[in-house]
């Protein structure tokens, strides 16, 4: 049961005559008043025990797109409905309205519509579902929570996608390049063509030129069906937000771009997300199988509060594959200290496999580390400066080790690491 303002004013009325004639013998009297109008009109009211309620909803959503849930309530009592639906949704789905009006004849459906526009990944439940039906005179209400599962699984946005086609054009800029340009020692010969000036002269097949009495050339094409494998790490460190983002979110996001392309350069992906444990896993997939793969293990994962068992990588990886690959790593090198356990193990993948390690950079530290107008400005700048220092010189320990690094603000880091990958198919060290 609930009661409305107008039950209560009701009742704060029968203080007049006390305050007024100074009579407090009626106030006993009105109150048993109003209870019997209060309880006629809850008497009256339909029960919301008699509704049947369903749920439509869609299966998925990318994060930050808006999409409808619907409720389908019949009244199946023999009295009306009038009152308030709310539908009990997590928070972070984002519903909007969050109650509407009911109104219900006996015998007939209604539809309710609610907008969903999820502000974080994984899993959003909407667990009850609470009608309050109110009586003729508005004043008490019937109100029944009824339990409603329902779920809807957001996936990562991949916002990032809109680099794809000027990647992809670059790639096939890179297939058409000539010997002198993309010669080394991982590319695939490709075909013949007739000599046009500016080709290198080291590219002249002088076996094809003599059966065609013209010159002919070699062209080549970077070497398909290569192995990468992006290991992300979902430790506590990936639980940072920079720029209202967390790092895993990042970092998803330049898996995603960068498997997009590699898939369509004609490379196998594999994605382990790890900690201490394997927390997801695509392998065997390619072309669009792969992405939906990859959003669909990535949606419910959130960073654990652990430290990142970096030991555990290098047998990840040859679990894996056993040939040479492109190994990226996706973590954070922020902090020496914490960067111990990925520059110890770092020696025994880069003997094996081309290693490339990934990590997001907080733009508000560059930004602090250039404003010094007063006392307390300069002391963060020195923050600033000593953060940005500490990350170079783990940068600096990764380069000396034999691997690449990629930095990049949230926006900046996706395609500054698929232009790495590009880059490593055109040296052939792929």
């Amino acid at each position: 049961m609930a009661w409305t303002g107008r039950f209560v004013l009701l009742i704060a009325l029968g203080i007049v005559p006390i305050v007024a004639f100074d009579q407090p013998d009626w106030l006993g009297l009105w109150l048993v008043l109003v209870a019997l109008v209060g309880g006629l009109d809850l008497l009256l009211a339909g029960s919301p025990r008699h509704l049947k309620l369903e749920r439509e909803l869609p299966d998925r959503v990318r994060l930050g797109e808006t999409v409808t849930s619907a409720l389908l309530i019949t009244n199946l009592g023999r009295r009306g409905i009038r009152g308030v639906v709310r539908d009990g949704w997590q928070p972070s789905a984002g519903a909007a309205p969050t109650r509407a009006r009911l109104v219900l004849p006996a015998g007939e459906r209604r539809r309710i519509e609610t907008s969903l526009t999820p502000f974080r990944r994984g899993t959003r439940r909407a667990a009850q579902v609470t009608v309050r039906a109110f009586g003729p005179l508005g004043m008490l209400a019937r109100q029944a929570t009824i339990d409603l599962p329902g779920a809807i699984t957001v996936l990562p946005p991949f916002n990032s996608r809109k680099h794809l086609p000027s990647r992809l054009a670059r790639l096939r800029e890179l297939d058409g390049r000539a010997s002198v340009m993309i010669r080394g020692q991982g590319t695939e010969f490709d075909s013949l063509r007739e000599y046009v000036r500016g080709d290198d002269v080291r590219s002249i097949d002088w076996r094809a030129t003599a059966r065609r009495s013209d010159l002919v050339v070699r062209t080549w094409r970077p070497e398909r069906d290569r192995r990468v494998v992006i290991v992300i790490d979902s430790g506590r460190t990936s639980a940072a937000r920079i720029a209202n983002e967390p790092r895993i979110d990042t970092a998803f996001e330049s898996a995603l771009l960068l498997g997009a392309l590699a898939t369509r350069a004609g490379d196998r992906v594999d994605v382990v997300i790890f900690d201490r444990r394997v927390r997801g896993r695509v392998q065997g997939a390619s072309g669009p199988e792969l992405l939906s793969r990859m959003v669909s293990v990535m949606a419910p994962i959130d960073p654990e509060l652990i430290e990142m068992d970096w030991s555990a990588v290098p047998s990840i990886v040859r679990s894996v594959t056993s040939q040479r690959a492109l190994v990226v790593l996706m973590t954070s090198i922020d902090a020496a200290g914490g960067a111990r356990g990925l520059l110890g193990m770092l020696p025994q993948l880069t003997r094996a496999h081309t290693v490339v390690v990934s990590s997001v950079t907080d733009p508000s530290v560059l930004a602090a580390s250039m404003s010094r107008d007063d006392r307390d400005n300069v002391y963060r700048a020195a923050a600033a400066e000593r953060a940005m220092l500490d990350t170079t010189r783990v940068s600096t320990a990764i380069r000396q080790l034999g691997a690449d690094v990629v930095t990049g603000t949230p926006a900046d880091l996706p395609p500054a690491l698929a232009d790495r990958y590009i880059a490593l198919k055109a040296a052939g060290r792929l």
